[in-house]
């Protein structure tokens, strides 16, 4: 019996969870609804049924095993949304293989750490991205790539990585392309193939994903088929999604947003996605919906802001839609009414998580009251268990603020390589500790309060201040620096720095940016600067950095919102 008057509650559903693999849910899916389309990529004019999807997704599969690709070994994906990518990620779990979801925003040092740190053997790559010229740093990174055979890469910088596979329709020197893939499978390759499907297992890694540590590098959460099936299903279920849903995905792929909660929650439907753009344009989004008669749209409240405030937004037919979830950042009240009632979105809910939990642990109910949508991210998801804990550990009254700590089929297997890490996030007792503040009240409703860690989310990107620190610990003419976030009417929060320079040295905000320009991604680049002789301390010499959040909050006039 569960002690009422704690912080302690544990999701019930009349639904066991499934144990299975994603590929076995995938061809369960596409046999049940061979016909229904599957999947529209409106900026590749690509319009596939389930059966067509698997027909792709099968031969691709193949590809990898006549390319020698072993069952265990990591395939790195890095690129925006396209239909490569899900085509990837149904064929790499196929396959045996470990995607490894690289942020298209990823420069030249964070694509180097992230190869070579889960020891990438092979990589699909778009061609570029934005500003982002991809095929351009690979040859920065691997020169040897001009007189490499294709498939059998040997780079001192990535010594790891044997295949590039570029989505493009010219061959590149040391690469291979996407398109010829379905052409190396052989007769034997689909043997093994169909060999693996009972071979492979629901609880090996199927996934890593890269989120950023407070003590520096990003470490790669990795997820099993348990995992992100079970939580892309019953995020599903609490939208009370069916094979009649047509969902539109603007969030990223590389991101649990939207290869879980977009790309699974509809596979293990049956229902449609829905991609408009490579990247979120509001008016993609927009024209997407309409057209496509979408049901439910993601993204997180800056996306829902953008489509709100498109001078033709009112020119778009959008009484399709019906449900949907907002996540990511809290959501203003005042948004949230517009997007209920100018989106007709009665039924969005709002959902919270982490990577390192597949991701959500909570969402809330299309039927609860506007005032829990906006004010608490809903109860605890089937099958989950989560207190709250003080800082001795123990778990707190109802009502009381501590830390978030979450249990069950969701918890990640762990960081890559990376026991140290694991043991500091995940307990003996199996408890991941999330870091954010918390309040569970009478009735179940969770409320974020805060961080105990110093996490900023700019426009719903989990930004880690200690890794750009250490970035900008590089340059030359720093002697001390320490990054933080400030409120943002657009972001939600933005990437402020106080910088120490050194002894008789100059530099301007531009200079600061400029060094971090092609470096690190864009929005960890830090937005406000300010050159410091000193930063406020405690008497044992720590960082007091909410004093300086407040101080750089007031000097730039900005207020703080209320959050959820």
């Amino acid at each position: 019996m569960i002690e009422p008057s704690l912080s302690y509650v544990c999701g019930i559903s009349d639904e066991p969870l499934r144990y299975a693999t994603i590929g076995q849910a995938f061809d369960a899916t596409c046999a049940r609804w061979p016909n229904r389309e599957a999947i529209v990529v409106r900026h590749q004019q690509v319009r596939l049924t389930y059966s067509e999807l698997k027909a792709q997704v099968d031969a691709v599969a193949a590809g990898f095993v006549a390319l020698g690709l072993q069952p265990g070994e990591r395939i790195g994906i890095w690129s925006p949304n396209n239909l490569e990518w899900v085509v990837t990620q149904f064929a790499s779990a196929k396959a045996g293989l470990i995607l490894v979801n690289i942020n298209p925003a990823y420069r030249l040092s964070e694509l180097e750490y992230v190869l070579n740190k889960v020891e990438c053997t092979a990589l699909v790559t778009a061609v570029r991205f934005k500003s982002s010229d991809y095929l351009e740093m690979l040859r920065h990174l691997a020169p040897e790539l001009a007189t490499a055979k294709a498939g059998a890469l040997a780079a001192a910088k990535l010594p790891h990585l044997r295949t590039i596979i570029a989505l493009d329709s010219v061959t590149n020197s040391g690469m291979l392309r996407f398109r010829d893939l379905a052409g190396f499978k052989t007769a034997q390759a689909m043997t093994s193939l169909a060999d693996l499907a009972a071979q492979l297992q629901p609880d090996d890694p199927i996934n890593i994903q890269f989120t950023s540590g407070t003590t520096g590098s990003p470490k790669g959460a990795t997820l099993s088929h348990f995992n992100i099936l079970n939580n892309g299903y019953f995020v599903g279920r609490s939208m009370r999604f069916t094979e009649q849903d047509r969902l539109c995905i603007p969030v990223p792929l590389y991101h649990c947003f939207g290869m879980v909660m977009g790309v699974l929650t509809c596979m293990t439907h049956g229902a449609t996605m829905v991609f408009p753009s490579e990247a979120f344009e509001a008016k993609a989004v927009l024209e997407a919906i309409a057209a496509e008669k979408c049901t439910a749209l993601h993204g997180v409240p800056t996306m829902f802001i953008a489509q709100l405030d498109d001078p033709d937004f009112t020119r778009h037919d959008l009484r399709c839609l019906r449900t949907g979830i907002m996540a990511g950042a809290p959501c203003p009240i005042e948004v949230m009414k517009r997007v209920l009632n100018e989106m007709h979105m009665h039924e969005l809910t709002i959902a919270y998580g982490m990577t390192e939990t597949s991701p959500v642990s909570f969402q809330s109910n299309p039927d609860d009251a506007l005032e829990r949508r906006v004010s608490t991210i809903g109860r605890v998801h089937p099958h989950v268990q989560v207190k709250i804990i003080d800082t001795e550990g123990r778990t707190v009254p109802r009502g009381v603020k501590g830390e978030l700590c979450t249990r069950g089929y969701s918890v990640m297997r762990g960081y890559w390589n990376d026991a140290e890490k694991t043991q500091d996030s995940v307990d003996p007792a199996g408890w991941m500790h999330t870091g954010d503040l918390a309040i569970i009240d009478d009735e179940g409703y969770c409320n974020i309060v805060g961080r105990v860690k110093d996490m900023i989310i700019r426009g719903g990107e989990n930004v880690y201040p200690r890794e750009i620190e250490e970035f900008l610990f590089r340059h030359p003419k720093i002697q001390d620096v320490a990054v933080f976030g400030v409120p943002d009417q657009r972001f939600g929060e933005q990437v402020a720095a106080w910088i120490k320079l050194r002894e008789s040295q100059q530099a301007t905000a531009e200079n600061i940016k400029a060094f971090c320009q092609g470096q690190i991604a864009h929005y960890k680049i830090p937005y406000h600067i300010q050159f410091v002789d000193e930063f406020p301390m405690t008497v044992t010499g720590k960082i007091q950095k909410f004093m300086m959040r407040e101080a750089m909050t007031e000097a730039l006039g900005l207020s703080v919102q209320k959050t959820a």
